[in-house]
């Protein structure tokens, strides 16, 4: 089968201005990239006023999690409707392989975010993923998976023994054909992993040339992570403990969603980007990605203290209990410059929906609640479950910052929910990116270059993100000047994508969604230790 889009607007991938031209296809590769292509073909496709660019590479994702699920698609389609034919998953420490297919802790393996209904091998998940990937998957290992696999949440360091058994889990995915590797250490149970076991993973990973994705122990300017009183921002030693990880164990590093919470770590932004810049000045393997709203996911409890979790009822509701626990609750929040306001609840429980898209304040204002009765209330209602949409990741001028800086790619790091409110970023952020680029006037090619040829070569993702002869048929066409979102309705279908190809097969046509199965797990070319 042969496809012939003609006289569209190019963007190649590589960041150079674009250029009128056509592209063939046949089956899953591109044939041809010409400013006049003379062939037969089996479908013309008329891209007069519209763009054309690689298909779009989303840098950090869970979407490893659905592919198994009897309604998987409903996972895939909002993010092929931003125009994205590639994810890089396994992040944050978690993926759906890494283990045994019978280890007693199933229900660890995701840390409590995600549920791996299959879990076990590399292999056994490349088998399993074949013909029902909506989306290309470019997988990662997460070090939190194979460690809850191995022993649950239990924080005891590991033995030498049981780091080398975590390293067979490591040395199978890598030798399949896995990317990297990554580290989440916010997260149970990668937040126990003691300096041996951490650096031994990581060298594991950088033997077959991989790269290391870290989140980092702290995104604000203070955590319950570290000391409270340190020399260093807590942000900035979550950064130096990546850093440190790279240096130690020669492992390429992109440092995930670099962002900025809380208003009072927004006079950070400065210090941080000197750190990678020098660091990319010295010579080393770093960069970072970031997103494109200000707020992103987060659970109720985010500013309850461990100490009052553990209290009996009788003992919270002792007056001296509830004194320290409201001041408590209000130096959490001074100290990290987020207020009620910047709260929005997403799920509750199933009996309480009314509360969903609502900020804590306006819940309190509704039922005559002091807001802080309001945030005790709903934390209790979702049995200290639920979740939130967390505000001041960053402002206008930050994102603007990122998007330019020339070691940022895009990425969503978000996926649909069953219940409750929709992350915007499942949704909109790819769009978002191009109307923030139009507002700022930053070049299109540049944003075309971050999400698609430089994120493929920083993941050493081969035969995509380009549009060369050889080279997959991964193609995002956009009408540029009708790109639009809308941020007070999380679930808004962006207009402004016109077509979505995934391996030569249509995936969104004319702007109508089709759907398909032509996504592949996609593999490191190198897959023997150097």
């Amino acid at each position: 089968m042969k496809t012939l889009f003609t006289t569209g607007t190019i963007y190649d991938g590589t960041g150079r201005a674009p250029y009128t031209g056509d592209i063939l296809i046949e089956d899953d590769r591109i044939v041809d990239v010409a400013e006049r292509i003379e062939a037969e073909a089996d479908q013309v496709i008329d891209l007069t006023g519209y763009q054309i660019c690689p298909g779009l590479i989303d840098a950090h994702s869970h979407n490893d999690f659905f592919y198994d699920r009897e309604d998987a698609e409903k996972f895939y389609k909002p993010f092929i409707e931003q125009g994205i034919t590639t994810q890089i998953t396994g992040n944050c420490s978690f993926s759906p392989f890494g283990t045994d297919e019978d280890t007693p802790y199933r229900d660890k393996i995701g840390g409590g975010l995600f549920d791996a209904l299959h879990p076990g091998s590399f292999a056994a998940f490349k088998e399993r993923a074949a013909g029902r990937l909506y989306v290309n998957l470019v997988p990662l290992i997460g070090q939190g998976s194979v460690r809850a696999g191995m022993a649950g949440y239990d924080p005891t360091p590991f033995t030498p023994e049981q780091i080398e058994r975590e390293l067979t889990y490591v040395r199978e995915a890598m030798e399949g054909g896995a990317f990297g590797g990554s580290f989440g250490f916010m997260y149970e149970p990668d937040r126990y992993a003691q300096q041996d076991e951490i650096i031994a993973f990581a060298k594991e990973i950088a033997k077959y040339d991989g790269i290391i994705t870290i989140h980092p122990r702290a995104c604000s300017i203070v955590s319950a992570d570290y000391p409270l009183l340190t020399k260093k921002s807590h942000l900035e030693m979550g950064l130096d403990e990546a850093v440190d990880i790279m240096h130690q164990s020669g492992c390429r590093l992109e440092y995930s969603h670099l962002i900025f919470t809380g208003q009072r770590s927004w006079k950070l932004l400065d210090k941080m980007l000197d750190t990678f810049h020098r660091e990319r000045k010295a010579g080393s393997p770093i960069a970072f990605d970031n997103y494109a709203f200000h707020y992103g996911a987060s659970v109720i409890t985010v500013v309850f203290p461990e100490w009052y979790a553990q209290l009996s009822k009788e003992d919270a509701a002792k007056p001296i209990n509830r004194k320290k626990l409201e001041l408590t609750i209000l130096m959490y929040r001074k100290v990290l410059g987020i207020d009620w306001d910047d709260m929005v609840v997403a799920y509750i429980s199933d009996d309480h929906p009314e509360y969903e898209g609502k900020t804590v304040v306006q819940c309190a204002e509704e039922e005559g609640l002091s807001y802080l009765d309001m945030y005790l209330k709903l934390v209790d209602l979702s049995n200290r479950a639920g979740s939130i949409y967390l505000g001041k990741y960053y402002n206008a001028a930050i994102v603007r910052r990122l998007m330019e800086d020339d070691l940022s790619i895009f990425m969503t790091d978000a996926w649909v929910e069953e219940k409750g409110l929709q992350n915007i970023a499942a949704f909109q952020t790819f769009p978002q990116f191009f109307q923030l680029a139009k507002m700022y006037d930053i070049p299109i090619q540049k944003i075309v270059r971050k999400m698609t040829g430089l994120t493929a070569d920083r993941y050493q993702i081969p035969d995509r993100g380009y549009l060369k002869p050889g080279y997959k048929a991964d193609l995002t066409v956009l009408d540029l000047a009708h790109i639009k979102v809308n941020e007070a309705k999380p679930d808004f279908r962006p207009q402004g994508i016109v077509h979505v190809y995934i391996n030569g097969q249509p995936a969104l046509q004319d702007g109508s969604y089709l759907g398909g199965t032509a996504g592949e797990v996609v593999l490191k070319t190198k897959g023997t230790a150097q």
